[in-house]
């Protein structure tokens, strides 16, 4: 594991300021200028990535600058943190705003794409920004902090909106806010009755481990339900820093989530990405995504197939344990949402049998019962809840008498949502 005084730069750093997360925020690495002090670039290579911090914003913390291993020109630490020339290319297909993100949102800060949930983006800044990020349309600069009255506007929308029950404080990241700041938008969230569980995606138990203090757990452990996702892309993140994050965050009851995206040249490797899943479980993160990685501006360089998410999936479920296994995920572009893209398992049906297929190949069958109707009584006090007796999208065809869904019921509902109407 490389150490951090091994860097010219930051040999004289003493311990303690290199532990305080606060001096790692205040000495990120920001310009060309201060990177060409701490890594060897050719000129060339600098003019290149000059050109590239014009058009999208640069940043990295000293701590996970010194995991990149400086002899290695494919780090995968690297690929992830710093500029590259392929960036200025777009490609046809790239998009400025790739999962629609704008199109739903109701209020500044707001994206509500689904029905009852929504992401609340509390920050438009990181302390390191990844070269891949579908956001990096707005996370690009070293401001962007979410105005008091946006904050004010976003919550009262929470508070007029019933259906909402699950909210994601996002950025950004949210952890670049101060724990006072923080606990002031959690709090008035968790007042709000109809809002069940709260969750906050970070990478800074990554990317800035030293963020993840008792204090910070401590004030989080107060509003449970309350859950927390991260994201780690490659087995060379975890270090002892890392692990220490984490487990601070579970050992203080906080459910730890990880979506890793899929990243060409860096993870997209079956026996890498089986490793990663091996590593967060043993420090009791539970991989829940891999993401496709999306249509953002300047990123077509990191784009895999979507056939090499499908063999990483075909390589770990059942060949490692089950709740190690992630759901292979397309965010659709235009926002669609997560569309799960799994192996198919199913060979074939009839009224009778279902024909499925194992890992290995194995063929097996499964017999229908003679009575394969299911039928809801209606009766049951769960079925008459207006928030659970919902029809909407194909559950429209599938449950009530509709035998078609028009443009309406299709996008109809998304606008109507988009402007905060009707959900």
């Amino acid at each position: 594991m490389p150490d951090y005084r091994e860097i010219e730069k930051f040999k004289n750093v003493p311990e303690d300021d290199w532990n305080n997360y606060r001096w790692q925020l205040r000495n990120r690495i920001t310009t060309v200028d201060h990177l060409t002090e701490i890594l060897k670039i050719s000129k060339s290579e600098k003019e290149n990535l000059e050109k590239v911090c014009r058009k999208f914003g640069f940043s990295v913390t000293p701590y996970y600058l010194s995991l990149i291993d400086r002899n290695n020109p494919d780090d995968p630490i690297k690929k992830q943190a710093i500029p590259a020339v392929n960036e200025l290319y777009n490609a046809p297909e790239d998009l400025i705003d790739s999962i629609a993100e704008d199109s739903f949102s109701p209020v500044p800060g707001v994206i509500h794409r689904y029905p009852d949930r929504l992401i609340l983006i509390v920050t438009e800044q990181c302390s390191m920004y990844c070269r891949f990020c579908t956001r990096r349309r707005l996370v690009s600069q070293l401001d962007g902090m979410a105005s008091s009255k946006d904050i004010d506007r976003a919550i009262e929308y929470i508070k007029k909106k019933k259906i909402i029950r699950d909210v994601l404080l996002t950025g950004g990241d949210p952890l670049i806010l101060g724990d006072d700041k923080l606990e002031n938008i959690i709090s008035r969230i968790r007042a709000i009755d109809h809002v069940e569980i709260i969750r906050i995606g970070s990478r800074m138990p990554v990317v800035c481990p030293q963020r993840i203090t008792e204090k910070l757990c401590k004030m989080f452990q107060k509003y449970h339900p309350f859950y927390f996702n991260t994201h780690f892309n490659h087995p060379d993140e975890i270090t002892p820093e890392a692990k220490r994050a984490s487990e601070m965050i579970t050992d203080h009851g906080i459910p730890l989530g990880n979506q890793t995206v899929l990243l060409k040249g860096i993870n997209d490797c079956p026996y890498i990405m089986k490793k990663l899943v091996h590593e967060l479980i043993k420090i009791r993160i539970k991989p829940y995504y891999i993401y496709q990685c999306d249509l953002a501006m300047g990123t077509s360089h990191f784009r895999t197939s979507v056939a090499k998410g499908i063999e990483i999936i075909e390589n770990l479920r059942q060949h490692t344990t089950g709740f190690a296994v992630p759901t292979f995920i397309i965010d659709a572009t235009g926002g669609g949402g997560k569309i799960p893209v799994m192996p198919n398992y199913l060979i074939s049906m009839n009224d009778r049998k279902v024909v499925l297929r194992n890992y290995e190949g194995f063929i097996s069958s499964y017999t229908e019962p003679e009575d394969k109707l299911s039928r809801c009584p209606g009766s049951c006090a769960v079925c008459k809840e207006p928030k659970f007796n919902v029809r909407r999208g194909l559950s429209k065809i599938l449950e009530t008498n509709k035998f078609a869904l028009d443009a309406d019921d299709i996008f109809g509902e998304r606008e109507r949502r988009a402007r905060g109407e009707g959900v």
